[in-house]
């Protein structure tokens, strides 16, 4: 059983995630404050985060958390990123894999709402699998397009 983080303000879609996560066999805790994850991550590590890229506080918030983690936060930076977001529906200006990279937009695995729930399950087992595997990911997305490719 892993324990994942799940960072994003959408209540409705928050429980729906973690409660077909938590059926998977996870324990997952619900951070709805961008502005509190780096905190609730410190306090307990996650084996895995999924996060959200828009908050009311920034419509960019979720790939500002994801840098800190990657470049600033040494001890953090092995902690596989899934970010899952609506990013591309709500402004449709053509975002892909092209667009995710080590640097910029540092994550492990892209995924769009809405998701299929099985989809999901299968992307965190993997990235899980993965991090285990090494005791941590081969870099920041370093699958990210073979993924991406699956989900199309």
């Amino acid at each position: 059983m892993a324990y994942l983080l799940v960072v994003d303000d959408d209540e409705d879609f928050t429980l729906a995630v973690s409660e077909g996560l938590r059926l998977a066999g996870h324990e997952v805790h619900v951070e709805p404050h961008i502005g509190r994850a780096l905190k609730t991550i410190e306090d307990r590590r996650p084996d895995l985060v999924v996060l959200d890229v828009m908050f009311p506080q920034g419509s960019s918030a979720g790939f500002e958390l994801a840098r800190t983690l990657r470049h600033e936060r040494e001890e953090l930076k092995s902690i596989p990123i899934l970010m899952l977001t609506a990013l591309g529906q709500r402004f449709p200006f053509g975002f892909g894999p092209g667009d995710i990279d080590g640097s910029s937009v540092p994550v492990d695995g892209y995924l769009e709402k809405p998701v299929d729930p099985d989809f999901l399950r299968e992307e965190v087992s993997r990235l899980l699998a993965r991090a285990g595997a090494s005791g941590s990911p081969d870099g920041p997305g370093a699958e990210r397009r073979e993924t991406w490719r699956r989900r199309s």
